[in-house]
């Protein structure tokens, strides 16, 4: 056999999912992520954290090939996502699963056709076994009673179990999750929580958090990666980071309205823009 068309060689199961390799990526000259280097374990719960615009978001794009790396590497199980043709990208996304924020349901369809929705797009599989796999990607977020109702009648809770039964509905060896407890009340927060660490082990998936819910996850992942201004400030298991020494973890994880992280905007000092002798509340520049 051609040794080209051999398929590749099987990674080992305690190999990362996932893997940045000295990554840059940016908009014109600002560099969102400038030079990230991390892995992501399978079948753990990994959070990325951070103050906003720190590039949580765009490194879910990069995973999923909606930006490519300027340099270095994002490897999924070895493979350069950055190298890979239409063909190869539609493939590896049909492993992936993705939790948007506030849910981003098909306003016109029913619960039952959201959560089908790529079951009939990406299979051939009959109306009978669709049914089956919904009712029960529907039953393991509590919500196969509410199978019929249409989206606009669901609470912000529901509606976002109805998308994470939707981002299972392949059994995807991947879920990304960008910001999944935002606008939710305690109760609803607790129950997306528990549903994500749950969902991750009884399945086996390999789940990423983005969020800035700091005490639900840390309570949930297995890791916790922390961005700041492009590059990684601190990243360990949640006891780890909560004690980083950085300044700006410190800041974070404390939330602290004053640090590196400055709250005020830099400018003139208060001198230049009001005279001498007056005094501002707050301090300030």
């Amino acid at each position: 056999m051609d040794s080209e068309k051999q398929p590749p060689t099987p990674l080992p199961d305690d190999s990362p999912l996932i893997e940045f390799k000295d990554l840059t990526f940016g908009y014109g000259a600002r560099a969102i992520l400038d030079g990230v280097t991390f892995t992501v374990p399978r079948g753990k719960v990994t959070a990325l954290m951070g103050a906003s615009g720190g590039g949580k978001t765009t490194v879910l794009r990069v995973i999923g090939g909606q930006a490519k790396a300027q340099k270095g590497q994002a490897l999924f199980e070895g493979s350069n996502i950055a190298t890979m043709d239409s063909n190869g990208l539609y493939a590896l996304r049909r492993r992936m699963g993705m939790l948007f924020q506030f849910g981003a349901l098909f306003t016109d369809l029913t619960v039952f056709e959201n959560v089908a929705f790529p079951l009939r797009e990406h299979t051939d599989l009959t109306d009978a076994l669709i049914k089956d796999i919904v009712l029960m990607k529907l039953a393991a977020v509590g919500l196969r009673g509410a199978q019929g109702l249409m989206p606009s009648e669901l609470s912000g809770g529901m509606a976002r179990r109805v998308a994470l039964a939707r981002a299972i509905a392949l059994d995807p060896e991947l879920v990304m999750y960008d910001e999944p407890f935002a606008g939710l009340d305690p109760i609803s927060l607790g129950t997306a929580a528990r549903l994500i660490r749950d969902l991750n082990d009884v399945l086996g998936l390999t789940s990423i958090i983005v969020s800035h819910d700091l005490e639900e996850t840390f309570r949930i992942a297995d890791k916790v990666i922390v961005l700041a201004n492009g590059k990684i400030a601190a990243q360990g298991t949640p006891d780890e980071v909560r004690h980083s020494t950085d300044p700006l973890v410190h800041q974070f994880v404390n939330a602290l309205p004053d640090g590196p992280v400055r709250f005020h905007y830099p400018g003139n000092t208060v001198e230049q823009d009001f005279g001498s002798g007056v005094k501002v509340a707050g301090g300030g520049q």
